[in-house]
């Protein structure tokens, strides 16, 4: 493998300069993008300028922001040298793992989930640390809101314990319907009911395993559909158990789930508590788990926020504008409760 490449720092006040060399021209066009496009992306995610000159890249900015791109342009450019193409997707991945404040997680030591589809790696911080939560406790609750990986990442884990061997089979759950999980109503039998809700699992399990693999192992029962309304009274032994969309259960509900659990079986509950769906007034199972069971030894709890949001850049300031509605909310009805009531 090449040696990475070298950086000939300059100091400056308040700025910092580095140059970069990439002995491989031809890796360093597919580190650039077509019209310079990762580079650009680069530029705008990190705050620096970058110039292209040859085989050199000099980077300028803020010190710890030249640090962060030559972090991501170094990582990049070690995934090219082992033959992994890069998408603009990956750039962002690399934009927010250079930002990562932890010695013990250089880029090059990331946790990685090996499938037979190939490894998937974190594309954010909180996915670093969820993935090495997911690979050392045997219950993982997994917290934060929409496209942060929690679910998928929970997927992928299963998936590669199932075809090591760890595990004998991999079950799937979900609250079917807002509270009260009425399937009754819905057409079809019971794995039709079903199936509508679970298919962000179904998505998942497509990504990491061949169709036609998928299905035989589902009709084997090495992968297993369990509404949560069915799962009362099983103990679940040598599986990996996920529970989707877990701030839809009632406390009951979470109580029954997290018992279910046997010798040699791992669990991971996945939940946004900025969607709580059920009734008002029902206390979120999710958040009632949370305050009785973090802490305790062989639990892990990993809270995402919008830096960890890995869908399409909109969907994290989607995110962002919705939280800070919501803080002004709770401010204006704090200021109301202090104020009383005018005359």
């Amino acid at each position: 493998m090449t040696q990475i490449p070298s950086a000939a720092a300059v100091a400056t006040s308040p700025s910092r300069a580095v140059t970069l060399n990439f002995p491989d021209n031809a890796l360093l066009s597919l580190l650039l993008g077509d019209h310079d496009r990762h580079l650009v992306r680069i530029e705008q995610g990190l705050g620096v300028k970058v110039n292209c000159r040859g085989n050199r890249l000099a980077i300028s900015g803020d010190p710890a922001r030249v640090e962060a791109a030559q972090s991501a342009m170094n990582g990049l450019y070690r995934r090219l040298e082992q033959g992994t193409g890069i998408t603009i997707s990956d750039v962002d991945a690399a934009i927010r793992l250079s930002e990562i404040d932890d010695p013990r997680l250089p880029l090059s030591d990331l946790p990685a989930i090996r499938t037979k589809r190939g490894a998937v790696g974190p594309r954010s911080p909180g996915q670093a640390t969820y993935m090495d939560m997911l690979a050392k406790h045997e219950m993982v609750f997994g917290i934060g809101p929409a496209g942060t990986g929690k679910t998928y990442l929970a997927v992928a884990q299963a998936v590669a314990m199932l075809t090591a061997g760890k595990v004998d089979r991999i079950v799937l759950s979900r609250p079917a319907v807002e509270a009260g999980e009425r399937l009754g109503f819905l057409p079809g039998d019971l794995k039709e009911k079903v199936d509508p809700y679970l298919r962000p699992l179904y998505d998942a399990l497509h990504d990491m395993m061949p169709g036609e693999q998928v299905i035989r192992r589902m009709g084997t029962g090495e992968i297993e559909v369990a509404p949560l309304a069915f799962m009362r009274g099983r103990t679940l032994a040598h599986a990996f158990v996920i529970l989707d969309e877990a701030q839809n259960t009632t406390a009951v509900q979470m109580k029954m789930f997290l018992t279910r659990m046997g010798e040699g079986t791992r669990m991971v509950i996945a939940g946004d508590l900025s969607q709580i769906d059920l009734p008002s007034g029902t206390r979120s199972g999710l958040r009632d788990a949370l305050d009785t069971v973090e802490g305790l030894p062989g639990i892990g709890v990993c809270r995402f926020d919008k830096r960890d949001v890995v869908r399409h850049p909109l969907v994290a300031r989607i995110v962002d504008a919705y939280e800070q509605r919501t803080e002004a909310e709770k401010e204006t009805a704090r200021r109301g409760r202090h104020e009383g009531p005018a005359y």
